[in-house]
């Protein structure tokens, strides 16, 4: 490994240096791998945080998860299940980070949470909620490397734009890893399920997921859409094609892509007004 990306992902790995709420995940952590702790208890945790709590509330109020009526931490428990709010309280202060930031990046990644969930329910797949929530974290690693990397980030740039590359190759030419790499290493360092970090890890190349192939096509495909659609900013300024393995494992068809497409148009528009409302109230 290369002594660039081995030390970066020292600094990954470390939890202590990156913007999370250690106090809180850990005793959640402890009631989730503990057979006898109730949702309750999970939710008690949870809730002692105000500010957590808010966020993940409006988060499981948001398009992505349309559920619209979810006023306490027990019912989001009960309707996404305890993996998706550990992970969203997990993620909490850097979709703050995001929020306050990169407006353009979170949009993009409220807008593949949407297209993921619109997906997975157009093919009934199980697990709606966590492929959402998969879809929202799929670009965390961009985050990471902006908050860690901030002296290679001028580079960075310049590689996409004198180089015409995509993101992730750039940010291999001067790293030697990427965000979907970084993304991975991060999920892990916090003990996420592989369903929800194999996707984040392989969104860019489904050929890399071992154990979780359709759920990363579908955080693939997702991805592609948001793009073509214009929705947020990724940092990419060109959309890549959807990868021939994610198609065939999703067994799609042009006439199902036009139905997800349209779908996804109708719903970018709740979604746009949604991250509208949250950019009010920062302000207000």
């Amino acid at each position: 490994m290369d002594e660039r990306r081995s030390d970066l992902k020292k600094i990954i790995m470390d939890t202590k240096t990156l913007p999370t709420l250690p106090g809180v995940i850990n005793k959640l952590n402890s009631l989730s791998n503990d057979d006898k702790s109730s949702v309750q208890e999970m939710a008690r945790i949870v809730s002692a945080d105000q500010v957590l709590s808010a966020r993940i509330l409006r988060l499981a109020n948001s398009p992505s998860y349309g559920f619209y009526r979810v006023s306490t931490i027990s019912n989001a428990m009960i309707l996404l299940g305890v993996n998706v709010v550990k992970s969203l309280a997990l993620s909490s202060s850097i979709f703050e980070i995001m929020e306050k930031n990169s407006v353009g990046l979170w949009e993009h990644s409220l807008g593949t949470a949407t297209a993921a969930g619109i997906i997975a329910r157009k093919l009934a797949l199980p697990e709606v909620e966590e492929i959402t929530t998969a879809g929202l974290l799929h670009d965390i690693g961009k985050v990471i490397i902006g908050l860690k990397c901030a002296e290679q980030m001028p580079l960075i740039r310049n590689k996409i734009k004198l180089d015409d590359l995509y993101i992730s190759d750039a940010e291999r030419a001067v790293l030697d890893t990427d965000h979907a790499e970084v993304g991975g290493w991060l999920s892990k360092s916090w003990f996420l399920p592989d369903k929800l970090s194999e996707p984040i890890a392989c969104h860019h190349n489904v050929a890399c997921s071992e154990d979780h192939r359709v759920k990363t096509s579908v955080v693939h495909l997702a991805d592609v859409l948001i793009k073509a659609s214009g929705f947020g900013d990724s940092g990419d300024s060109y959309v890549p094609p959807i990868q021939q393995l994610a198609w065939d494992q999703l067994k799609l068809d042009e006439a199902l892509l036009q139905e997800i497409v349209v779908e996804l148009e109708d719903k970018l528009v709740e979604v746009k007004n949604f991250s509208l409302e949250l950019a009010s109230a920062a302000v207000a």
